[in-house]
């Protein structure tokens, strides 16, 4: 049995944060342990409050986890704050197990997660240690430092990423900048590969960046290669939305995490 570690915030509506890269991990049939950064006050239909996590919490429980379990992959989320990115940074630079860093800076419902003044610090001690780095296009922009609207900006946004953390896989997510949807941009080490998946019209998108980043994680933590990884990934996350729940709350619902549990039939 594997086990992996999520370093990210806890979502009292259960669809996206900790609660949703537990359920992914268990899906995969990976143990999961985890590490609480923040606390938030949150539904589908938004995020209501933000409370951090002590510093000192956060690195008590990083202790615990990594002097007890042999953690095979782990990921961060929401780390909210410098001294929380500097404190995981600390404790994840002498391991040697896969580490994808989702940087986590803004919700879907436009609530921010990360303070500005931590960008900085995330890409200063925690890039480094990343074997995959997943923003979004809004979180790609931020970091390139330039307007993301097309694929030719993603490729060179990537590129400007990949400049910050040249030892790690630059995973550039589409959402919804064309109709067809579901296009991501896969870069590392001047090479490109565009990844499409189907597109699911559904509204019930909660969570969809913390279980594909949990998704790569946990795949890495079975010993999967980084683009058979993030392709497989891709796949679980597409039928994740297909199956979504309905019904739950009055904004963007849930996706079904557990709609499928055999790893070895993972394409």
């Amino acid at each position: 049995m594997k086990a992996a570690l999520t370093i990210a915030g806890s979502d009292s509506g259960g669809g996206a944060g900790i609660q949703a890269d537990l359920k992914t991990f268990e899906a995969h049939e990976v143990f999961g342990t985890s590490v609480l950064t923040a606390v938030t006050a949150q539904n589908t239909v938004g995020v209501q409050k933000v409370m951090a996590v002590p510093e000192d919490m956060v690195a008590a429980q990083l202790a615990s986890i990594l002097s007890d379990f042999h953690v095979s992959g782990a990921k961060t989320g929401m780390l909210f704050d410098a001294p929380i990115i500097e404190v995981v940074a600390s404790a994840l630079r002498e391991r040697t197990f896969p580490l994808v860093v989702d940087p986590v800076m803004v919700a879907t419902s436009g609530d921010r997660l990360l303070q500005v003044s931590a960008i900085q610090a995330m890409v200063e001690t925690l890039f480094p240690l990343a074997t995959v780095i997943t923003p979004n296009l809004h979180e790609a922009a931020l970091l390139a430092d330039m307007k993301v609207a097309n694929k030719t900006d993603m490729q060179r946004a990537a590129e400007k990423i990949a400049d910050l953390a040249p030892q790690a896989w630059i995973l550039v997510k589409g959402g919804h900048l064309d109709e067809e949807g579901g296009t991501d941009l896969l870069y590392h080490a001047g090479e490109s590969e565009w990844l499409r998946t189907e597109f699911v019209p559904t509204h019930n998108t909660h969570g969809t960046g913390c279980t594909l980043s949990a998704a790569i994680a946990a795949r890495l933590a079975l010993g999967v290669r980084v683009p058979t990884a993030v392709a497989g990934a891709k796949n679980y996350l597409t039928g994740a939305l297909k199956n979504a729940w309905h019904g739950l709350g009055h904004g963007r619902g849930s996706l079904r995490h557990h709609y499928y549990h055999n790893p070895k039939l993972y394409s």
